[in-house]
């Protein structure tokens, strides 16, 4: 252990270490070096009469002269051993400046500075009265009674406040290392025997209660308790504290797996029983941890491992039936590695009792595929390992019928017997259907084997055709030649009959009346009269299964319905233009399709432009489809607002701690719940909303979701978005100009929360924020969230610290913050006092030349924003003449960006320098790439008169250097005309207009006169073109 201590490194120390450490803000020195110094002056009282006093008005310390002042030789120079002096009293003047430093400490959560200056003042007033007054004869002998009576006066006075302050102190102190990152559980015992045993008991329950599913810090709180408690000698609440850190240990262990005991935590050891069948459907579940919790709380071991055994035989039941021909598969799944029967045959030596295991596998059969004879065999082969005998289950014919069905092969479809069993057990349909036969309904009864074996119609169809044609038509032909057609054998009736009673068997309707048709058409004509009589009976009979075919039909009026649901909503989908394959998909879901109705990409684009494109109506279709399916609408809102409020969803990501944004469009989830709230009146979605900024839980469902300030700043921007200052001044108590500014103190206190620093909002408003961020700088310096949020405290509070943003802008840099780094150095610009930081213009180095690091070409689309922006931070950079302009030119050149190139050269300062390098670069670089990013990149209006310069220098340099064909039929060479016409003589002119004639550029030419005619005009002058053919004026 102590090598390893030995092995870690500073920042291992700094940030994971468990000793804890009090995050407070830096005293303000003016207001608290004057309240020190007089307790100093107090407690170290001087022997010449003459006191150590602070002339603040001068800002002077008038220290007394030591060297002549007189020394006993039992005399000392501190209070807590100091003698009496007749003029001088000690005690008094030191409750008055205490009590101030006391309350500055507090003020600013020195609570553990303000418990030691209250021991130490009270420690060394108590020793200073004790050591003067050993014997009371004595004492009163050798001083004033008047002087002895007033100093314990004022001792008690000071021992109450003292306790009071002491108290309070500690209160606050034991809620700070409760609730600190890991619980320092000495420090905290420590604090709670400063208490009251009621207080602590309180305090100590109130952090447990208030701790959600966090096992590890109520363990630490649970054996603080325990412990105090043995101190105590308070058995019951030890007892219960024990039993919780049983609870919290097994919390720990189980979460590891992937188990929440949330549901069973501190309940009675009874319940803990319900939370077996989720231990023994966990895959990473053994027999040994599952003996381990039923020995904990005194459970019922047997009846644990046999659910556990049962579980284990049936789990992935519905992939084990499609992995049987594929042995691949087979192989990658965790029960494949270890056998599932092996298993369980190893566990069972560990039962008691065999009888509730062979009961439980038993009913766990009919939960098992009847098509798959791997799973069904083995657990035939627990129950005949377990040994017992069950009378309603003959083990031996299970068995043996199990290794026919295995031998024999299906050839047939399975039928409607077995369709309707799969459904009444709810089973899965499975491929082995098609091969083999069930076992259960085989093994159940005998009764279903020719349902199973073949198609029941059929058989009966074939029964009818058979008997007609081998027994009743040939009787029936029989009759004719004997010439007794008039009248019907009693045999020949017994027959018809039986064939009619067949028929009727037939449950399709369709294949009933063909076969009944069939036979009516192959009766002998003579016959086929004479048997009318038995003819009508059967179509009565048939008109009767008709009834009974359409009252079964009642049965399906349930999925009628469900299926005019969907038509219904289908209907309302392509009415309103969204009937996409997405939306399509949910429309037998309703409470899913309203949530992608509201996560339609034309909610954001409606929120971003709303003047823009004929947007569908989610509300109005939201409402339809609602009140078509009988759904509420309210359940709806309040799901989807607490997704994308919390971000709870199981696709979206968590809220990092950099992304607080203040405006909703940066946000498509507040855009959502800005537009799903427009459906209401204003005052309604406010007060919806605004009841979130108040609650610990989210309190428009049960979900007991835990909410934090990074919540709270959400919903209150939609707020602010949604409602008028009116409104938000009623509703929030905030004035109207405020609004932003608690805006930002709402994320401020988020990003305070994500670093376990609790803050309200009344406190955060109270405190110093001079203090408060040099408190942040000073403990967590080492994070770069803590770095961060000092960044912004700092610029928004205005707090610009040298020696403080120096050391920021060299952390930014080190947690590689390149983007953030941009916004900070763009508003640090302003500021004279920080130019001559050692790290200030390193800083900006490195931030512009960061993204040349990590290009790749081709450069992403996003980028060339990037650069965009490093060429806008190098326009806005203090330090332009000290930068290598020419190399990042190179760089931006590298990266095939050479408008930036052209523009970082123009930033030269020295002429000379300038022209030269521009002459250079232009004659090696491709001219028309530079014009046209330019066009593309240069168009925001945010960088002055740079772009027209870069084009002005280009086309200066085409219209020298003679490289106008470059331009040529480009869509820049209107540019370049225009250039042309303002900057060139008439000759030059007329020559590239004839040029450009015999080109066959007519219009350019054209134009190119135009533009100098209209330019020779505002000067004053008039000239005539002419080709070769014709002479005109333009």
């Amino acid at each position: 252990e102590s090598s390893s201590v030995m092995d870690c490194g500073p920042y291992t120390e700094w940030s994971f270490q468990n000793i804890f450490n009090e995050d407070g803000i830096v005293l303000d020195p003016v207001s608290v070096l004057p309240f020190q110094y007089k307790i100093t002056n107090c407690l170290l009282p001087s022997f010449s009469g003459r006191q150590i006093s602070l002339d603040i008005m001068k800002n002077s310390i008038l220290l007394p002269s030591f060297e002549n002042s007189k020394r006993y030789p039992l005399d000392c120079s501190c209070l807590s051993n100091c003698s009496y002096k007749d003029e001088l009293d000690f005690l008094q003047p030191l409750l008055s400046p205490v009590t101030v430093m006391l309350q500055n400490l507090q003020e600013c959560s020195q609570l553990e500075l303000a418990l030691r200056l209250l021991v130490n003042t009270f420690g060394s007033s108590l020793q200073h009265i004790a050591s003067n007054n050993i014997d009371l004869t004595l004492s009163s002998q050798l001083h004033n009674s008047q002087r002895l009576l007033r100093d314990r006066k004022c001792l008690s006075d000071f021992g109450n406040f003292t306790l009071n302050s002491i108290k309070t102190v500690a209160m606050a102190l034991l809620h700070k290392v409760l609730n600190w990152r890991v619980v320092d559980c000495s420090l905290a015992i420590g604090y709670c025997t400063l208490l009251p045993q009621s207080d602590m008991l309180e305090i100590l329950w109130k952090v447990i209660n208030n701790t959600w599913q966090n096992y590890h810090k109520i363990l630490a709180v649970a054996m603080v308790g325990a412990q105090l408690c043995s101190l105590y000698k308070e058995e019951t609440q030890r007892e219960k504290f024990l039993s919780l850190v049983t609870d919290a240990e097994w919390g720990i262990k189980l979460a590891k797996l992937g188990i929440s005991i949330q549901p069973v935590f501190r309940q009675c050891p009874e319940m803990k029983n319900n939370l077996i069948p989720t231990l023994v459907k966990n895959r990473n579940m053994t027999a040994e941890l599952i003996l381990e919790y039923c020995s904990t709380f005194d459970l019922d071991c047997n009846l644990a491992l046999s659910m556990y055994i049962t579980t284990l035989l049936l789990e992935g039941e519905g992939e084990s039936q499609d992995l049987v021909g594929d042995k691949g598969e087979a192989q990658t799944s965790k029960l494949s590695k270890v056998d599932a029967v092996e298993q369980a045959l190893q566990i069972i030596p560990l039962l008691q009792s065999t009888s509730e295991l062979a009961v439980s596998l038993n009913a766990a059969i009919l939960k098992l595929s009847p098509y798959n004879y791997e799973r069904i065999e083995g657990l035939l082969r627990i129950i005949e390992n377990a040994g017992e005998t069950i009378p309603s289950f003959p083990l031996d014919q299970a068995i043996r019928l199990l290794q026919y069905l295995k031998s024999y092969k299906r050839i047939s479809a399975p039928g409607e017997l077995e369709n309707s069993y799969l459904l009444e057990q709810a089973l899965e349909p499975t491929q082995l259907a098609q091969t083999r036969l069930p076992f259960h309904l085989l093994f159940k009864t005998g009764r279903c084997f020719w349902k199973i074996i073949s198609n029941l119609d059929k058989l009966y169809m074939s029964a009818v055709n058979h008997m007609f044609e081998r027994s009743l038509k040939p009787l029936l032909l029989e009759q004719m030649r004997q010439g007794s057609c008039s009248t019907t054998s009693k045999k020949t009736a017994r027959i018809a009959h039986t064939i009619m009673d067949y028929v009727l068997c037939i449950k399709n309707p369709e294949w009933a009346a063909a076969t009944a048709h069939r036979i009516a058409q192959e009766l002998p004509p003579v016959l086929s009269h004479n048997n009318k009589d038995t003819v009508n009976p059967y179509l009565y009979s048939l008109s009767e299964e008709q009834e009974e075919t359409r009252s079964k039909g009642e049965i399906f009026m349930e999925k009628l319905k469900v299926q005019y649901q969907c038509s219904a909503t289908e209907n309302i989908l392509a009415s309103r233009n969204l009937l996409s394959p997405e939306l399509l998909k949910l429309t037998g879901l309703p409470v899913r399709l309203l949530a992608a109705l509201w996560e339609h990409s034309s909610v954001e684009q409606r929120m971003g432009n709303p003047a823009g494109y004929a947007y569908p109506d989610i509300h109005a279709v939201a409402k339809e489809i609602a009140a078509i399916n009988n759904v509420d609408l309210s359940k709806v809102r309040d799901m989807m607002l607490e997704k994308w409020l919390c971000k709870t969803g199981p696709s979206v990501k968590e809220i990092n701690s950099q992304d607080y944004v203040t405006d909703i469009h940066d946000d498509p989830d507040l855009m959502r719940v800005v537009y799903l709230l427009q459906m209401y009146p204003m005052d309604f979605s406010s007060r919806l909303l605004s009841s979130i900024l108040t609650a610990e839980t989210w309190p428009l469902s049960n979900s007991r979701f835990r909410l934090t300030f990074c919540h709270r700043a959400r919903a209150l921007l939609c707020v602010v978005h949604i409602a008028d200052p009116s409104t938000l001044e009623t509703l929030l108590h905030i004035p109207r100009d405020k609004v932003q500014y608690y805006l930002k103190c709402y994320i401020h206190l988020a990003q305070l929360e994500g670093l376990n620093i609790p803050y309200t909002v009344e406190s955060f408003l109270n405190s110093p924020k001079e203090g408060l961020i040099k408190g942040l700088w000073k403990n967590h310096s080492h994070e770069p969230e803590a770095v961060r949020l000092v960044s912004d405290l700092c610029l928004e509070y205005q707090v610009f610290d040298p020696q403080l943003w120096n050391g920021v802008l060299q952390k930014l840099l080190t947690f590689n913050m390149i983007s953030y780094l941009q916004k900070v150095l763009e508003a640090l610009g302003a500021v004279p006092s920080l130019l001559q930081l050692s790290n200030f213009s390193r800083t900006w180095r490195s931030v512009i030349m960061a993204p040349f690091m990590t290009a790749s070409l081709p450069l992403s689309p996003e980028q060339i924003p990037t650069f965009y922006k490093t060429f806008v931070l190098l326009l806005k950079c203090p330090f332009l003449l000290n930068m290598d302009l020419i190399g990042i030119a190179k760089c931006f050149t590298q990266v095939n960006l050479p408008c930036f190139s052209l523009g970082s050269l123009l930033l030269i300062s020295c002429t000379s320098k300038k022209e030269r390098n521009i002459q250079c670069f232009l004659s090696t670089c491709d001219l028309v790439t530079v014009l046209e990013q330019v066009e593309d990149h240069m168009n925001t209006g945010e960088l002055a008169g740079i772009p027209s310069e870069i084009k002005e220098t280009v086309l200066t340099f085409v219209y020298q250097n003679g490289h106008h064909e470059k331009l040529l039929k480009t869509k820049l060479f209107p540019h370049f005309c225009l250039y042309m016409a303002s900057k060139g003589h008439y000759n030059q002119v007329k020559d590239m207009v004839e040029y450009l004639i015999s080109r066959k550029c007519e219009e350019d030419a054209a134009s190119l006169a135009r533009e100098y005619l209209k330019c020779q005009e505002r000067e004053g002058g008039k000239h005539v073109f002419l080709d070769k053919e014709n002479q005109y004026q333009i």
